[in-house]
């Protein structure tokens, strides 16, 4: 079924992987032919501006900055006695509507472009208005009215209801409901841990140390890797203590004493520096908490997300790690008994985790990588990806010829209703390496969708910034399978950015609770494992028509879940150590990670004289006391796509109503609420922990 001037079709099958590539291509030649000849195309409903030099970001910032004290200025000075709706919330709620592609299209540039004074100024941009947000946020006088409000009571509906009880809690976390002395201390403190905090990133960044070795002592690395090694004046090799360099000696080194040297070292970079700064860091934490009304740090920061407690996060934790153990202990013993056949009596340590999982995974699994990269051209890969979300969730992806964008790769999409043709949404995929950009794959939001005050919706716009090589040719080339794996992990925050309904910017796309802002991504990396899926975005590159075979489908869905368990106690181990640190006062930390490894790691003890925690950055910034919620989002995406798509991966119907019930209301409705809803119960670990036992050899 063709629609004309579209891109892609709604078709099915391989006739429509072969139609959406074709179509792929020649949108491609006609974009790169148009881009030249016409003038370039606006985003109809899009305040997103890409093309922005250096001086016109930092005068955006600047509007940005002066439009926000307006309109904070004008909440401030209505009497107490006169608040209303329309002169407190509504005014904030706008302004957040229309501020957020503003201070997108002033952020973004220093991820994507490749002139160094727009990536400086975009910087300098970044950190003027996070200063000005700050600032707002800690208004006394604007929270006062705020809550004038709040007490009054006088609710629009359930939504705006919930985004004034989250105005105040954000308010009062940063402190406006203490006293003016507290308040001071609290500052003060934050001061003090934003200090201590970037000490402790900036010892392990400054972090040159190395170890030598002789080629002999390095058996079984990558030939290319040997060679790329600096050299010591003796002639040894150097392996720096960088993630890169010890985790491909921990993979491949064939050497036991080798791999133990370097796990060791690696595990004690910074050592009593770190350490010490750990241990004040966390109590300045736990003074901020209590500042604040909580018992502890973890208290305060779980407080805020989905798992609501610190003791409902050891619950979840300790429920997995006791579900896994007998899985775990049949890993762990296959792995000991083929240490013993290849190095004799030594004992297995948590150095040799890798390397033997690796062993057996050669030794049982008929799958080469570099050979199903040869099936994972980019352009089928992502036609097919396309035709998952356009079967799944309804969406129909149109390449929009000659839009206005950054960098001639540089890719823009609408996003429509299948069934309707209602635009919602648009997509920029910027998804080839060049110098200067950004270097991870991630989806950044541009615009939100949110009711304005006239009552029209504002149309959501993602994008998707990866790193895929290009050919010699500088065509899009070839990708492994863990770049397929992040495409689809990044297409799931696409689909839940473009899909979102909520009323208020605050709760729009990926603006929601941060314990469930992965689940979504979770979910649609499944299809990445299903013979359906892989057989759609896959075909030899010399000859599209040609997917993977059977057999290998197979050994990658088997593959995923091989020693899963033992990785994954890996895991919960430090996400226990995380909780525990931030719970209680006065933790021996080196003594709490000796007693904690050979409790949760089946016996096997921590490596003698590492200690990890001063050399775990997640738990100093970004994941503090939440090291658990990578796994909470895993968990309850497992719930999800076994109960409700295992039997049918292509089931439209529920597609939809996963769409509709979890994706529309976004943070617009209290997450757990929306998953009962969705499944019909509360979510369950039990789906994650039957597929993880499907793994055992």
């Amino acid at each position: 079924m063709k629609k004309k001037g579209g891109i892609l079709l709604a078709l099915t099958g391989s006739a429509a992987v072969l139609a959406i590539t074709a179509n792929l291509a020649i949108a491609a030649i006609k974009f790169r032919k148009e881009q030249r000849s016409k003038k370039k195309r606006d985003l109809a409903g899009s305040k997103v501006c890409v093309n922005l030099s250096a001086s016109e970001i930092l005068k955006l910032a600047e509007q940005v900055i002066a439009k926000s004290n307006e309109v904070y200025n004008s909440v401030a000075s209505v009497p107490l006695d006169k608040v209303t709706y329309a002169n407190v919330i509504s005014p904030i709620a706008e302004l957040q509507a229309h501020q957020f592609p503003l201070i997108q299209s002033c952020v973004f540039p220093k991820l994507v472009f490749t002139l160094e004074d727009v990536r400086k100024a975009s910087a300098e941009a970044e950190r003027r208005i996070d200063a000005h947000l700050d600032l707002c946020s800690k208004r006394e006088d604007v929270y006062l009215v705020v809550k004038a409000f709040a007490i009054k009571g006088e609710w629009m509906n359930a939504e705006a209801k919930r985004f004034v009880q989250i105005l105040m809690r954000d308010f009062e976390r940063n402190g406006l409901n203490l006293t003016a002395s507290k308040r001071e201390e609290l500052l003060r403190l934050r001061v003090k841990i934003d200090e201590l905090s970037f000490r402790y990133i900036q010892n392990l960044n400054d972090d040159s140390k190395f170890l030598l070795f002789n080629e002999a002592e390095l058996a079984g690395l990558p030939p290319e890797l040997l060679k790329s090694l600096d050299k010591s004046e003796n002639g040894k090799l150097k392996i720096s203590l960088r993630s890169h360099h010890v985790a491909a000696v921990l993979e491949f080194c064939k050497v036991g004493t080798t791999r133990r040297i370097v796990s060791g070292a690696y595990g004690n970079r910074c050592g009593e520096v770190n350490l010490s700064i750990l241990e004040n860091l966390v109590q300045h934490r736990h003074k901020y908490a209590r500042l604040l009304g909580h018992s502890n740090y973890a208290e305060y920061a779980v407080d805020a997300r989905m798992a609501k407690t610190p003791i409902k996060v050891f619950e979840f934790l300790e429920d997995i790690s006791s579900s896994l153990t007998d899985l775990a202990m049949k890993e762990l013993d296959m792995l000991k008994n083929l240490k013993k056949k290849e190095e004799g009596e030594f004992s297995f340590g948590i150095e040799d985790l890798l390397y033997y999982v690796k062993r057996v995974e050669e030794q049982s699994y008929d799958l080469d990588f570099g050979e199903l990269k040869q099936y994972l051209p980019i352009s089928l890969v992502l036609s097919g990806i396309f035709k998952i979300v356009q079967d799944l969730y309804g969406l129909r992806f149109e390449e929009i010829v000659g839009a206005d964008v950054w960098h001639c790769d540089v890719r823009v999409f609408s996003v429509l209703d299948l069934g309707s043709s209602e635009l919602l949404g648009y997509c920029y995929l910027d998804l080839l390496t060049r110098e200067g950009k950004y270097g991870h794959t991630c989806v950044v939001a541009l615009q939100n969708s949110a009711l304005t005050i006239s009552g029209a919706r504002q149309i959501p716009v993602a994008l998707l910034i990866s790193q895929c090589q290009k050919d010699a040719d500088s065509s899009p080339g070839l990708l492994r399978f863990s770049e397929v794996v992040s495409l689809f992990h990044e297409f799931g925050h696409v689909v839940q950015q473009i899909c979102n309904r909520a009323s208020f910017d605050r709760f729009s796309g990926l603006r929601v609770d941060p314990d469930f802002v992965e689940i979504p991504a979770q979910l649609l990396e499944n299809w990445c494992y299903e013979s359906f899926s892989l057989k759609l975005i896959s075909g030899f590159h010399q000859d599209i028509t040609r997917p993977i075979k059977d057999d290998m489908c197979k050994s990658i869905k088997t593959w995923r879940t091989s020693f899963s368990a033992l990785k994954l106690k890996q895991e919960i181990l430090y996400c226990l150590f995380d909780q525990i640190i931030h719970s209680a006062d006065n933790i021996d930390i080196q003594e709490l990670f000796k007693h904690l490894h050979p409790k949760v790691m089946l016996g096997l003890p921590a490596l003698e004289g590492a200690n990890p925690a001063s050399c775990f950055p997640s738990s100093v910034i970004g994941y503090e006391a939440a090291c658990y919620s990578r796994i909470w989002s895993e968990v309850f995406a497992a719930d999800i796509f076994t109960s409700k798509f295992c039997n049918d991966v292509s089931n439209q119907h529920v597609g939809m109503q996963f769409r509709n019930k979890v994706l529309a209301p976004g943070g617009g409705k209290d997450c757990i609420e929306l998953l009962m809803d969705f499944l019909g119960r509360e979510p369950s670990i039990q789906a994650f922990i039957q597929n993880k036992s499907k793994g055992i050899l």
